[in-house]
């Protein structure tokens, strides 16, 4: 066991941090902590159509015995609704961005990334040869310097909407930047994909940018209730992902039950506009009342709460937790120190009762 020494060590770094984090099973209480944003699990939307001869096993990897009709179907299905001119599934988000990230920026080429990026993008781009910088979050100015010092061909990095903030990136301005200086747009989507726009499809699509954007990339776990994601982008760039990139090629494949899933939930959240309304006139509640912590400007689900210092934030999480709300405190080091917060997410199946609940204990 000495030998394990230089775990415990780390270990109780945390500790001594109050940031020790553990898992936990669900109590039944109001969830205001999951990326279930419109209910498709908590209702069990999907599990309503799900096949039972769908296999749940691939076999191998898509290159191998993993490949099927079922799942490059769907993938043109998704093609088709995001307006790209192909896609390619990957196994989640996290690899989706370390396997796009990791392989097309080259030696010598350089990517820009907003400082908050998430983790997944971060390492992707650790797992590159490319030279990295990151800008200051949705700073345009700061992001123009970079561009003007960058060498060889120029990837900028960006989440549409942002896991632990909720504010959206200024995408517009970006592209425009990126067009003036011939760089190109990489935008993860993954807490945007069935929230924005008329039908979910997006930020970038709902600004009408997914013509100009070299990639995007959309992920399945959060409101599209399954699991997995996708790569859109010209059929050059999936042709090149599939022949480099190593989270795609030494992986096994999602299995049918997976992709159906996918396939299910496409048809779904598309039509689920009631749901969206109703998400957006919680957003409006939450933002609307007045509480004693600084609360962020948030237009999607995800609202955040700022109670520096991990005692104090985990303090208030604790209260929350004891009068049947499920928020989950979000502690240094996954945010800046001083930036401890409540990451409180609401859904479509959040009641107002819950919310004005919610607020009460805040005020």
């Amino acid at each position: 066991m000495s030998q394990e020494n230089f775990l415990e060590k780390k270990l109780q770094e945390r500790r001594d941090q109050q940031a020790f984090r553990t898992l936990r099973l669900p109590e039944g209480k109001t969830d205001l902590c999951s990326n279930d944003y419109l209910g498709i699990i908590h209702n069990g939307l999907l599990e309503r159509t799900e096949a039972p001869w769908l296999k749940h096993g691939s076999g191998g990897s898509r290159l191998l015995a993993g490949n099927d009709v079922l799942t490059e179907s769907t993938e043109q299905l998704m093609a088709k609704f995001h307006e790209s001119p192909a896609a390619l599934l990957y196994n989640s988000g996290y690899d989706a961005n370390v396997g796009l990230i990791s392989c097309v920026p080259q030696r010598g080429d350089t990517i820009i990334y907003d400082y908050l990026s998430h983790a997944s993008i971060r390492d992707g781009i650790r797992l590159s040869f490319a030279q990295s910088f990151s800008f200051r979050h949705n700073d345009l100015e700061d992001l123009e310097k970079r561009l003007q010092s960058a060498t060889g061909n120029v990837f900028v990095v960006t989440e549409s909407v942002f896991s632990m903030d909720g504010d959206m990136a200024p995408l517009v301005e970006m592209l425009a930047l990126c067009e003036k200086y011939k760089a190109h747009l990489i935008v993860d989507e993954a807490h945007a994909t069935g929230v924005v726009g008329e039908q979910g499809a997006g930020l970038v699509q709902h600004l009408g940018l997914h013509t100009r954007v070299f990639a995007r990339v959309h992920t399945f776990g959060k409101a599209v209730g399954c699991h997995g994601a996708v790569v859109l982008g010209s059929k050059l760039l999936r042709d090149y992902l599939i022949n480099f990139s190593r989270a795609f090629i030494y992986t096994t494949s999602l299995p049918q039950s997976s992709v159906r899933a996918i396939r299910d939930a496409y048809a779904l959240f598309p039509q689920m506009k009631s749901e969206r309304e109703w998400l957006a006139s919680l957003i409006k509640l939450f933002q609307q009342a007045t509480i004693r912590f600084e609360k962020l400007v948030s237009e999607t689900p995800i609202q955040v709460v700022i109670i520096p210092g991990n005692e104090a934030v985990k303090q208030v999480a604790a209260q929350l937790q004891d009068a049947g709300l499920d928020v989950r405190p979000i502690l240094y080091p996954t945010v800046p120190k001083g930036a401890e917060r409540l990451r409180i997410v609401l859904h479509a199946f959040n009641t107002e009762k819950e919310v004005r609940a919610l607020l009460k204990l805040l005020q």
